[in-house]
């Protein structure tokens, strides 16, 4: 069987997650690491080859980009271009259809395919959500994150300018009202207050309750722990009061490397163009063969 290689794009902490995925999935081979330092090569690195360019890698056949959100459009257009399949875990929710239509047009123009948005939320809570409407039909389903260190705010908060290290924690208050807990260390010779209200005229906090707090120490209130609760009350047909309650607790960013690595599975079974995750069949993130998988599952 011939196996499908992946280029892992960024090695932070989802990153670092991709290749412990890929390391156990029996279809995957490493093609390689991309990041900004190529000559800083951690332990478990140096069996792969680390560079600061997909250029210099052989035979790619899909790139998982594990980059922040804000620079998944300009990786994957020219990553799409060069005839290699990308999946991403860009978490902007009211941006979703806009770069789906923007990587669709690349993705069909090189004959590749765009897996957009592959992370739980959105990602695997989207196909929850639609299959809750689809079995309820009329009703209301409340998506409840957390508590939990959220990455794509961490990272948003920290390319505000003045702030030194950062931890966004997402808290549930319940029928999907989220307050957000921003703890920063502030850079010497910035002023605290403009660093929180930059903060929070961010698109990503704007319309949540923030809370920005100066910690002398971000490492020590990190943990990588997440999840959400998602429920669904309605009707099915004429019939009242369907009441569907989804929970799960998890390790952040190890559910999204695994969740990028099922739909990079799942892009070689799709035609040209760009995807997200309610559009693919579930079946096409799974390995094993096709026959097997439903004896099994269904």
């Amino acid at each position: 069987m011939k196996k499908i290689r992946a280029a892992i794009v960024g090695y932070g902490n989802i990153g670092k997650y991709v290749l412990e995925a890929l390391e156990v999935a029996p279809d995957f081979e490493v093609a390689g690491v991309i990041r900004r330092n190529p000559n800083d090569i951690p332990a478990e690195l140096k069996p792969y080859t680390v560079t600061d360019s997909i250029t210099k890698l052989e035979g790619v056949d899909v790139a998982i980009l594990a980059t922040p959100t804000r620079q998944v459009e300009h990786y994957a257009k020219e990553i799409l271009a060069m005839g290699i399949n990308t999946v991403d875990s860009f978490d902007i929710h009211t941006q979703i259809a806009d770069l789906r239509r923007t990587l669709d047009e690349v993705a069909k123009a090189h004959n590749t395919v765009a897996v957009i948005s592959a992370g739980w939320d959105p990602g695997s809570d989207s196909i929850v959500r639609a299959l809750l409407e689809a079995i309820v039909p009329k009703g209301i389903t409340y998506t409840n994150f957390g508590p939990g260190m959220s990455m794509g705010h961490t990272v948003a908060v920290k390319a505000i300018e003045g702030v030194k290290a950062a931890l966004s924690m997402t808290i549930p208050l319940g029928t999907g009202v989220h307050r957000r807990m921003v703890y920063i260390e502030v850079k010497e010779g910035y002023d605290f207050a403009q660093v929180a209200a930059a903060i929070k005229a961010d698109d990503y906090f704007a319309h949540d309750e923030t809370h920005v707090i100066q910690v002398e120490s971000v490492d020590a209130l990190k943990d990588m722990g997440h999840g959400v609760n998602l429920v669904r009350k309605g009707v099915s047909g004429k019939t009242q009061n369907q009441l569907i309650e989804f929970d799960m607790k998890i390790n952040n960013p190890a559910l999204t490397a695994q969740i990028l690595v099922a739909v990079a599975r799942a892009s070689f079974k799709q035609q040209p163009g760009a995807y997200t995750m309610i559009e693919l069949p579930v079946i096409d993130m799974l390995y094993g063969d096709r026959e097997s998988l439903i004896r099994r599952l269904v």
